[in-house]
């Protein structure tokens, strides 16, 4: 199949036709084109009904006590746009930002999707493992990840990578924090997350520090083409509360 690009989109197979290299190349930023339409006429929406609230999008379960501060340096300036509190699954906050349903959001760097991004640093942190508060580990003052990775009978937690794809290993494939709190709480499965994260946890898991995960800082991000005085002044509000 050829087209205007000049080049070969999608080559025949046994079971009928695959995207070529440049065929992926275009899906992907095809996609981005039609992510940043979609935001663009929901703005446009948005004012021309006159609504001025920044929507902030966060994990559900993550970034508690950070989003507590936020939340309350913008009450306390008092000259700010309401602020919405949009919440989600693990990864949805580079969707809804590029689709125009959020305008900023708390997301996690190094292991969520920034590209194409503006950021201000809130805090970097360690990371606990959640365990099931029975367990042998449970009762360890620390652990590192070797040993983590190798609990015959706690396995793991898999968390899709930016592509949607999960690493190999044996723990379940999990996308939301309900499903891998129950998990826990059930004894099948363990997961490592930044250490301010843990105050979802319930009275049937226990947080032990991971001596030697790598560390997480926790951002405020919004889409770089997308300026406002309010985002200015909230990413401010970010460094403050975070320092």
């Amino acid at each position: 199949m050829r087209v205007r690009l000049g080049t070969q989109l999608l080559e025949r197979t046994p079971r009928g036709a695959d995207l070529t290299e440049a065929g992926r190349v275009l899906v992907t930023e095809a996609r981005g084109v039609l992510d940043a339409a979609e935001a663009a006429v929901r703005r446009t929406r948005m004012a021309a009904v006159g609504r001025r609230a920044l929507v902030l999008a966060t994990k559900a379960g993550a970034s508690l006590e950070v989003v507590e501060r936020l939340l309350a340096a913008v009450a306390e300036r008092g000259d700010l746009s309401d602020v919405e509190v949009l919440l989600c699954e693990v990864g949805e906050q580079s969707w809804l930002l590029r689709r125009g349903r959020a305008d900023v959001a708390i997301i996690h760097r190094p292991v969520d999707d920034l590209a194409g991004f503006e950021t201000r640093d809130f805090l970097t942190e360690g990371q606990v493992a959640i365990n099931p508060a029975g367990h042998p580990l449970a009762a360890r003052t620390e652990l590192g990840m070797e040993g983590i990775r190798y609990v015959p009978d706690l396995p793991l937690a898999r968390w899709p990578r930016l592509d949607g794809t999960y690493p190999e290993g044996p723990g379940p494939e999990v996308r939301t924090q309900s499903a891998i709190a129950h998990l826990v709480a059930l004894g099948r499965a363990l997961l490592v997350i930044p250490a301010s994260s843990r105050a979802w946890q319930w009275p049937r898991h226990a947080a032990v520090p991971v001596v030697d995960a790598p560390e997480i800082t926790t951002v405020l991000a919004w889409p770089a083409h997308r300026r406002s005085a309010d985002i200015e002044v909230l990413a401010a509000l970010a460094a403050d509360v975070g320092g």
